[in-house]
């Protein structure tokens, strides 16, 4: 339940399909999902993300993913916040948006 006035939104992460294999990572998209880390670590200090994670199969397929959970004021907001992510940004991911509906949690 989101409080008044807030909606929550759900972006699915995907990595790009090379990547699923580590051996083909480079120096610069391990930096590069570091600075992802921090940035969704950031979202939630500014109250903007609920959480979020990942998906851990050895190896990796399509149906792998990461997620992050938001509580924005309107759609576009989310919607800005998933595309400034830097994993989205540069391409290692590509990402998704929904509507999500928060029932149950801790």
């Amino acid at each position: 339940m989101a409080p008044e006035g807030k909606k929550h939104f759900c972006y699915r992460l995907s990595l790009r399909e090379d990547l699923r294999d580590f051996k083909n990572w480079t120096e610069e998209e391990n930096q590069t999902i570091g600075v992802h880390f921090n940035y969704l670590k950031g979202m939630l200090e500014a109250g903007k993300l609920v959480l979020a994670g990942r998906t851990e199969n050895m190896p990796m397929t399509d149906k792998d993913m990461g997620i992050a959970i938001l509580e924005t004021d309107t759609m576009e907001e989310a919607a800005e916040i998933m595309a400034n992510d830097p994993a989205v940004k540069s391409g290692i991911m590509t990402a998704e948006l929904f509507e999500f509906s928060l029932a149950l949690y801790r």
